[in-house]
């Protein structure tokens, strides 16, 4: 990795898996708040697209009016409090940012999820928010994956070039971003295959950050 100065982690695929928490919250609050039972089948249209589309997404197919703050703040309530011993670290990820850091490079997070969120998970995965030199959210942006605005706003708030970083995502939306802010990208095969990740341009694969190519490895 002699010339990379950074590296910006994507959150959830990456660092953690928390789909599966953010949708039992969520079922939860429709249940709670609307007396709606809804499926998890009905929320993965709308997977990695932010809080804001994931509930009312959802929302809109079963035709309820919702409140985005009160129905969002209440599924974050739920979902902190059930994540609690429930969410690990992904395979890797813990080791490989303390080799980085060791290694004096630069780190940042870049996650579309809303900050509630971002600080609850790394702070349950044991790698808090200032672990990292810079953590950007989805509060802090206007536009989504695949526009490169959160990758490139990280490598400000880290003092690099994007060019000198590389991204590690999970998802074709979050590595057409990365390479769209001159970034390289090291895609993990967590949530879809090899062939995927390559096609929109990632410059290297893994499955896991414990199993990272040669080249990147710190």
């Amino acid at each position: 990795m002699s010339s990379i100065q950074g590296v910006i982690f994507d959150m959830d695929g990456v660092l953690c898996d928390s789909e599966r928490f953010i949708c039992e919250a969520a079922c939860r609050m429709f249940k709670e708040r609307h007396n709606l039972t809804v499926k998890p089948e009905d929320f993965v249209p709308f997977v990695g697209a932010g809080e804001n589309r994931y509930l009312g997404g959802v929302a809109e197919k079963y035709r309820i009016k919702w409140d985005v703050n009160l129905d969002k703040s209440r599924t974050y309530e739920i979902y902190l409090q059930i994540i609690k011993g429930r969410l690990p670290p992904l395979p890797g990820a813990v080791e490989f940012i303390r080799r980085c850091r060791a290694r004096g490079l630069k780190l940042a997070v870049a996650s579309s999820a809303d900050r509630v969120k971002v600080d609850g998970n790394l702070a349950e995965i044991g790698v808090p928010a200032a672990t990292f030199d810079a953590c950007v959210t989805g509060n802090d942006v206007q536009k989504k994956k695949p526009d490169p605005e959160i990758f490139l706003l990280a490598a400000k708030r880290i003092g690099l070039a994007a060019e000198t970083c590389v991204v590690v995502e999970d998802a074709p939306n979050g590595i057409r971003a990365a390479k769209a802010a001159g970034a390289r990208c090291l895609g993990l095969t967590t949530s879809f295959d090899e062939k995927t990740l390559k096609d929109v341009g990632a410059n290297w694969t893994a499955p896991d950050l414990a199993s990272v190519p040669g080249e990147l490895a710190v």
